[in-house]
């Protein structure tokens, strides 16, 4: 009985040893609550829902009232795309000044006019996510000829005052489809940022965001403008979402994450080789069921696994084959993405959004990301 009463302190003074005592309790709990949030970054287990990527995917215009606004709670963000490729041309449009910002243009992917859904009351209390395309003219960007227009965008993002902005320098990076060159690419990421650092703009998160798929981290590491030029890292979740390292990068790097763009595409025996991917027409209940089971799922159980670092997603619903661009994109040819035309996909994304970890639009959502850091 000695023995076995001796062998039950050992055991209990062993587990009061191993277990944390009330001061370190509160010394991690002090170390939590005061960790340095990135800009515009909210706390652990919180996460900002963007909607885009054109105003007919969005809605909540009087020309555009068949989007996601026009069905759903209003997100906590919209994500647009402005290019600066001065001369170029895309499906008929040529590209001159910042476009996609003061006019309504369209490229290939639908109509876009910034400013025209920053001055409409039901856009308000959105942050914007903003993509800025400088394919083919990275170079010149960072050897200052493009001065100019990068000030223009600049000087308005300034004029947007307290709205959290999202930029997006040069988006998906690593994607072979923009071909930039990485040394200059870093440059002219680079120079951007210290450009509107020196003319006081105070209201840009900047996100560095890859393509999200074969990304071996020494890529990533070989692309990367440095820890002081990057307040997010970002990714894009589409059908070959489990060869992305970014999530992994970004927390050795302590950044958030952006999934900067996502729309449900479903891989085939080819995808890798060539891009096709299953036709994927959410409208169509069996194809939607699909879609449900192997994006939707691992899309949530990524933001749920890692709400550490995941603070941000942005869901493209998008009518993607009535856009020129896609016609002969063997990945979104045959996808149509809008929520609101499944019965069943917007039911389950509606009690996706209620959860409570999800920030939408609100009254408060901007004085929430500017937060104790950020001012």
């Amino acid at each position: 009985m000695r023995t076995q009463l001796l062998i039950i302190s050992a055991i209990i003074l062993g587990l009061a040893a191993c277990k944390p005592s009330q001061k370190d309790t509160h010394e991690k709990a002090a170390i939590n609550s005061e960790k340095k949030l990135a800009k515009f970054e909210p706390a652990d287990g919180k996460c900002i829902i963007f909607v885009g990527q054109e105003m007919e995917a969005i809605g909540g215009l009087e020309a555009y009232n068949d989007g996601y606004l026009d069905h759903f709670p209003t997100p906590g963000g919209f994500t647009m795309y402005t290019k600066i490729r001065p001369g170029d041309e895309s499906f008929g449009f040529t590209y001159s000044g910042v476009a996609g910002l003061f006019t309504t243009d369209d490229w290939g992917d639908g109509p876009s006019n910034m400013s025209m859904q920053v001055a409409d009351p039901d856009f308000k209390n959105m942050a914007l996510a903003i993509g800025f395309e400088m394919v083919n003219h990275e170079g010149a960007i960072a050897r200052g000829e493009r001065d100019s227009l990068v000030l223009v965008l600049g000087e308005w993002l300034k004029s947007l005052s307290k709205r959290p902005v999202f930029l997006r320098i040069g988006y998906e990076f690593s994607g072979s489809w923009n071909h930039y060159d990485r040394e200059e690419y870093i440059a002219a990421y680079r120079r951007i940022k210290n450009m509107y650092d020196s003319i006081g703009v105070n209201n840009v998160a900047y996100v560095w965001q890859s393509h999200g798929s074969d990304e071996p981290m020494d890529l990533l590491d070989s692309w990367y403008p440095g820890d002081e030029y990057v307040d997010w890292c970002g990714y894009s979740f589409f059908s070959r979402f489990d060869e992305a390292n970014m999530i992994e990068f970004a927390r050795k790097k302590g950044k958030p994450v952006f999934i900067a763009e996502a729309t449900p595409v479903i891989s085939t025996p080819t995808t890798k080789t060539n891009g096709k991917t299953k036709e994927t027409i959410l409208s169509n209940p069996v194809q939607a069921e699909e879609a449900w089971e192997k994006w939707f799922t691992p899309f949530f159980k990524t933001i749920h696994d890692n709400q550490d670092v995941v603070k941000a997603i942005s869901y493209i619903n998008c009518h993607w084959k009535a856009n020129r661009m896609w016609f002969d994109n063997p990945t979104f040819q045959d996808v149509d993405a809008r929520l609101q035309t499944s019965k069943e996909i917007s039911e389950r994304w509606k009690a996706e959004m209620a959860k409570s970890n999800y920030l939408q639009a609100s009254d408060d959502l901007f004085e929430l990301l500017w937060g104790k850091n950020n001012k």
